[in-house]
């Protein structure tokens, strides 16, 4: 499953329709096809899918998200977190057949 965390765009590449995306301080490419052309400048918050920008969201509305989510993660100690990754490594309580984060191919950071 891919969580869609408010990214701030960094970086456009007209010739390739793509951006860069920071989230939470890992940069990756995202691709801008499902986007009007110019329609998303650096400095905008959006939301990805699957590589996908799929839609803007609101500056105000994006830091709310990562204040949440930061404060989320706070919370959690190492144990949860490694919990966390095992519940979601399996499915139906058998392991996957792909490794975690390869269902999401853009995680690799640029």
């Amino acid at each position: 499953m891919c969580l869609s965390i408010p990214s701030k765009v960094v970086k456009i590449d007209t010739e390739y329709n793509i951006a860069t995306v920071d989230t939470m301080g890992v940069q990756r490419t995202a691709s801008l096809e499902l986007m009007e052309e110019g329609s998303v400048v650096i400095g905008d918050y959006v939301l990805l899918h699957i590589g996908f920008i799929m839609n803007k969201i609101d500056e105000e509305d994006a830091m709310e998200s990562l204040r949440v989510y930061q404060e989320i993660l706070e919370a959690l100690d190492e144990e949860e977190r490694r919990q966390l990754v095992i519940d979601d490594e399996k499915v139906n309580g058998e392991a996957r057949e792909t490794p975690l984060g390869e269902n999401c191919p853009n995680r690799e950071a640029v």
